[in-house]
């Protein structure tokens, strides 16, 4: 007996009218579909987020209204005819504030020499947000530097003045109070930036160029940058875009959480920009609400960062931690017993993988606290218990001596690629071979005072102390350039 397997066939029915065509006719009913024009589907009331792409609207209407706009006023007095009025070098170097056009100025007597003065006044804009109901603003120190008068304009438009509370010119962080706030005030949730990973996304939100309330995007580039704009450099680094104006606004993460204060740009880079880590801001702001201004402890020491020829010279298997250069007199790090070539590995019990790690590391210290520091002195390593003292010069650069490491190559001449003179009882550097093993390291006029931490007086004293160094390591040298003393490794040929 045969049987038929039924197998399952689908039928498209192409419609027209209310009726199914058939025969010939399903033909012309086919011709008529293809001549009408496509009909669009129907759209979505909220259109979904594709699968695997952050929802930054959703994000941006979320924390927007806690970013804020800033507009500060300066007079300058400047003597007529001198023309506009610019803040000099602003558009060359980091900070990226927006300075708006002088305004009309009156004019005063007694400007000197018969000339008058005139009273000229300077707009600039910058960004921040809002952390509390009662109406505190963060934002950088430099967007407020000089002001005369600070307003604070809210997302919904809602205009303020404002006073300073206080900041630290160092870490480029102020905070501001807003004068009659009102009690519905949105506010940013702080996040750590200590958790954020390269390549993660972020959001920065500010008032470039005024244009108020700007969203980009972008994501982590890096963490840990150091851009010479002050001796605590720790900034995350992000191809979200920033210009003039956006400084003090802040770098949210896709939970909605500040992760950083947008404040540095680099001149010459596209789509490179830097945020101070909210961590940092997290440590000083109770300071500032309290007292204005943040106090911070002190070593005393001036330091450099390490080279693998320095490391290697010190008997180390890599470089890490911070050389110290010299002990000021008198400091605790004195007290405490520190030397000149020592080099601090940790404090506290936490690994200082980079030279410029130490300075935040103390900083983040009150003054009259004591610290555990891992020093290696001699090829041993051994525990130094420092109290730090009050930090005082906050326009200083304690602690932030670097001289970082330069390259070495093969030479000619002496063993070292230099040749010296003596010169009242010092060693000076008169010649310096191109592409020898100095080359890059040292330079003409530099005073050689210790070879292996024995001190030289004369090219003979230099002479014997390089031969009798280890040959399987690089010769330390104490080098004096100017007013500054710093240890340099050099490989031998």
């Amino acid at each position: 007996m045969n049987t038929r397997k039924l197998l399952p066939v689908a039928i498209v029915l192409f419609a027209a009218g209310a009726g199914v065509a058939a025969g010939t006719g399903c033909q012309h009913a086919a011709r008529a579909s293809q001549d009408a024009p496509p009909q669009a589907p129907a759209p979505f009331a909220t259109p979904p987020v594709l699968p695997g792409t952050p929802d930054i609207a959703t994000l941006a209407a979320r924390v927007r209204p806690a970013v804020v706009n800033i507009t500060t006023v300066h007079q300058v007095h400047m003597r007529q005819g001198q023309g506009e009025f610019g803040f000099p070098g602003f558009g060359d170097v980091f900070p990226f504030f927006h300075q708006g056009q002088p305004g009309q100025g009156r004019r005063f007597g007694g400007g000197g020499g018969g000339g008058e003065d005139e009273v000229m006044k300077q707009q600039a804009l910058g960004s921040g947000f809002l952390i509390d109901d009662q109406g505190h603003v963060v934002t950088n120190a430099h967007v407020i530097d000089d002001a005369d008068v600070v307003k604070v304009k809210l997302a919904d438009d809602r205009e303020f003045r404002a006073k300073v509370v206080g900041k630290d010119d160092r870490l480029d962080v102020a905070l501001l109070k807003l004068e009659d706030p009102p009690h519905d005030l949105p506010t940013a949730a702080l996040g750590a930036s200590e958790a954020l990973r390269v390549g993660e996304y972020v959001v920065a939100i500010g008032n470039p160029f005024g244009l108020g309330n700007t969203v980009t995007m972008g994501i982590v580039s890096a963490k840990g940058r150091t851009i010479g704009a002050g001796p605590y450099d720790d900034f995350i680094q992000t191809d979200a875009s920033i210009n003039p104006g956006n400084s003090g606004g802040p770098l949210f993460n896709l939970r909605g959480q500040v992760v950083g204060i947008n404040t540095a740009i680099n001149p010459q880079g596209k789509g490179i920009g830097f945020a101070i880590p909210i961590d940092a801001v997290r440590d000083v702001l109770p300071q500032l609400l309290s007292t204005g201004h943040v106090a911070r402890g002190r070593l005393g020491v001036l330091i450099q960062g390490m080279d693998d020829d320095l490391a290697r010279a010190l008997g180390m298997d890599r470089p890490h931690g911070a050389l110290v250069e010299s002990v000021e007199p008198g400091s605790p790090a004195e007290k405490a017993g520190l030397k000149s070539g020592d080099v601090i590995v940790s404090i506290d019990g936490q690994d200082i993988p980079r030279s410029e790690e130490l300075p935040r590391r103390v900083a983040r210290h009150a003054p009259g606290v004591r610290v555990t520091l891992g020093v290696l002195h001699d090829k041993q390593k051994r525990d130094v218990d420092v109290t730090l003292a009050a930090l005082q010069d906050e326009k200083g650069g304690e602690e932030t001596g670097q001289n970082g490491g330069i390259n070495a190559a093969p030479g000619e001449h002496s063993s070292l690629g230099i040749s010296v003179t003596e010169e009242d009882g010092q060693v000076v550097v008169a010649h310096v071979a191109s592409d020898g093993p100095a080359d890059g390291k040292l330079r003409q006029g530099d005073v050689i005072e210790e070879v292996g931490g024995q001190h030289v007086t004369s090219a003979k004293d230099l002479a014997a102390r390089i031969h009798a160094a280890p040959s399987d390591k690089p010769v330390l040298l104490l080098v004096k350039r100017g007013e500054q003393s710093m240890f340099v490794g050099i490989e031998r040929k």
